[in-house]
């Protein structure tokens, strides 16, 4: 029986125990470049078996909110080395998460004003972040009325997905990538109907609407390894105005192809992102999901994230039913969470107003449980 300080062989990755921090976007990285002090954050919690960084774009193209880092220029790639070194030597293991936010953007951070892109002209029900020029001050806004990519630009997306893999561990220190394909970023557009309209060879079917995720897998475990790569995926979150008819089928599928790529993790997100694990009108079979992976010869940690506490971590690594969880808003008030989940330590309130852009407060600043 499998406990979550076990340590755990995943792919290429080796950790130290099964507590994975999940990406929390934090707004922090000005420019989009990486910094000191997110060095210091993500050192605070190196302890974790696995940090995933938040998202970080891909390419400009990519970019959807205000002040998130990016892995597409020498400067941002020579920040994440300050972020890496320090998690390193804090004896963690880091990958950092590939995002491109599709159509949830807004042109006035897209090249030259342009409009975002998605799979179909379809506007999301959804908000950014933008920071007013004039008062420094962050403020939510409506995303912009998409363009739908052309199909001759879709091989250059897989592209540069496997380039930015290539910077992050060959440049920017990191140990490995995870592709950010859930909560209706573009990768996930693609996959589902409410996003993807395309009567194309990229939508319409199941295997072709899976089809933009996996070219930019295989491109990405080609470009580092599968040991090195993971992917996140969130099967019937609404998050970012998204949705599918039927996700069993679509993710079982998608499962099966994921399975021949050795991949180092597969991240599943279990119910409404930040909400509620189980949705009435949503149901999905997450342990036939699982099965569907390992029945296709699916070797990768199973990673489970979305609304665990201690006891259900416990639960579901002894049980078999993952190997690995991911916390994500209690580690941003706990630096020290493994600790504090290994001794069943009471756990910091998190500071709601400060997740999104700010400085050391809210971010650096909670203490560690011997400091009281």
């Amino acid at each position: 029986m499998s406990s979550l300080f076990d340590s755990l062989e995943a792919g290429q990755l080796a950790l130290s125990n099964r507590v994975v921090m999940a990406p929390l976007t934090r707004n922090r990285a000005p420019g989009a470049v990486p910094n000191a002090l997110m060095a210091e954050y993500y050192a605070q919690r190196a302890s974790a078996g696995l940090l995933i960084s938040e998202g970080t774009a891909i390419t400009q193209q990519g970019q959807g909110y205000a002040h998130v880092p990016g892995l597409y220029g020498e400067d941002q790639l020579q920040g994440w080395k300050q972020v890496t070194d320090a998690v390193h030597a804090a004896g963690g293991r880091i990958v950092t998460q590939l995002w491109h936010v599709g159509r949830i953007s807004h042109d006035s951070l897209q090249p030259d004003g342009q409009p975002p892109v998605a799979p179909s002209a379809m506007a999301a029900k959804s908000k950014t972040y933008l920071i007013d020029e004039a008062t420094g001050q962050g403020q939510f806004s409506a995303t912009t009325l998409p363009r739908a990519l052309d199909a001759a630009e879709l091989p250059g997306i897989a592209h540069d997905f496997a380039e930015a893999a290539r910077n992050a561990v060959d440049h920017a220190g990191f140990d490995g990538v995870e592709l950010h394909a859930a909560n209706g970023y573009l990768l996930d557009q693609f996959l589902k109907t409410g996003a993807n309209q395309r009567d194309d060879e990229w939508g319409g079917s199941i295997a072709n609407r899976c089809r933009l995720a996996l070219e930019c897998t295989r491109a990405v475990a080609k470009a580092i390894g599968g040991g090195r790569t993971g992917i996140r995926l969130s099967p019937v979150t609404p998050a970012n105005d998204i949705h599918d008819t039927d996700p069993q089928p679509l993710f079982e599928h998608l499962l099966r192809q994921l399975a021949t790529l050795d991949l180092a993790y597969v991240h599943v997100i279990e119910g409404s992102t930040g909400g509620p694990r189980e949705i009435a009108e949503r149901p999905f079979d997450y342990a036939a999901l699982k099965n569907a992976y390992r029945e296709a010869g699916g070797k990768g940690a199973w990673m489970v994230n979305n609304g665990y506490d201690r006891a259900l971590a416990l639960a579901a690594v002894e049980s078999g039913q993952a190997d690995l969880v991911a916390f994500g808003r209690a580690f941003i008030s706990n630096p020290d969470l493994v600790r504090r989940l290994r001794e069943d330590l009471p756990f910091n309130a998190w500071d709601s107003r400060r997740f999104y852009g700010g400085g050391a407060q809210g971010y650096t600043d909670y203490a560690l449980a011997d400091a009281g």
